[in-house]
């Protein structure tokens, strides 16, 4: 079984991954709203009813913004760590909570979801792996370095969706106090392109059919730069920038080294649904 995958948003104004079978799905956190979540499944031609459960990385505002909104008025179950959901203060319904713990499979119907820990200043933060029979996507977004962990999912994956942040130049040169950009790129805050080519290069397999590069900084970062520096060493992987202020076409990943692309309508949207809520 193969499965259907989409960035419905990717920065620090707001982070949704849409991931899915044909019978169930699952969103990787929650950082737009309820209505702009709605806009955006719709013009892919998803639907909302379809969506099983919701899983939160951390507890980071452009990560969980949504996730009240969304959860109450479709009745989706919310998986976190007991940590992220301390630190949140964030309002769940009691019956729609549930808690993780590293390397905890989860499966919402033919899905199943690894919980893996990852290196970023927030109380508890995970990444995850998520698979449908065959397929294997990963979700690695909000690190500060590729962990053994990382390393270890990323290598199983038929498709990722990893963060590649910041340019070195551009952070260096900016206008970000000196304080700010150490906690980026000290160890604990996020990933370079550069590190995420070196990830990329060392660690990728001939199983990996598409690497959405994420959480591009609006301020440190530029997708052309980050397209340029990928584009020579794609080989037989199809690499994608997702975007920070519209959503992806959706992707058909399976376990048998092809890729559909699902069009939709062009649709031109306005950076304008979200401010920036922290520093990327």
């Amino acid at each position: 079984m193969s499965l259907s995958i989409a960035s419905l948003n990717s920065g620090s104004n707001g982070n949704c991954y849409y991931l899915g079978n044909q019978e169930e799905a699952i969103l990787v956190d929650a950082g737009l709203s309820l209505r702009e979540t709605e806009k955006r499944m719709k013009r892919l031609g998803l639907l909302m009813e379809k969506i099983k459960a919701i899983f939160i990385s951390h507890e980071h505002i452009d990560h969980i913004t949504g996730l009240p909104a969304i959860s109450k008025k479709y009745q989706i179950p919310v998986y976190l760590s007991s940590e992220t959901y301390r630190n949140s203060r964030i309002p769940i319904e009691e019956h729609l909570l549930h808690h993780f713990s590293a390397d905890q499979e989860i499966n919402i119907g033919n899905i199943q979801i690894i919980c893996f820990v990852k290196k970023h200043d927030a109380a508890d933060p995970f990444s995850f792996l998520v698979s449908s029979a065959m397929a294997k996507v990963s979700v690695i977004t909000d690190i500060g370095i590729a962990c053994k962990q990382v390393i270890k999912y990323f290598k199983q994956s038929h498709a990722a969706f990893l963060e590649a942040n910041y340019d070195e130049m551009m952070l260096e040169k900016g206008h970000y106090p000196y304080h700010l950009k150490n906690r980026i790129r000290g160890g604990l805050g996020h990933l370079s392109n550069e590190q995420a080519l070196a990830l990329f290069l060392t660690h990728r397999t001939p199983n990996l059919q598409q690497l959405i590069l994420s959480h591009l900084s609006k301020n440190n970062n530029d997708p052309a730069i980050v397209a340029n520096l990928f584009a020579p060493h794609a080989g037989n992987t199809e690499i994608i920038v997702a975007s920070r202020y519209q959503e992806s076409a959706l992707y058909t990943i399976s376990g048998n080294m092809t890729v559909e692309k699902h069009t939709t309508k062009k649709l031109f949207v306005k950076p304008t649904q979200l401010s920036l809520f922290n520093y990327g």
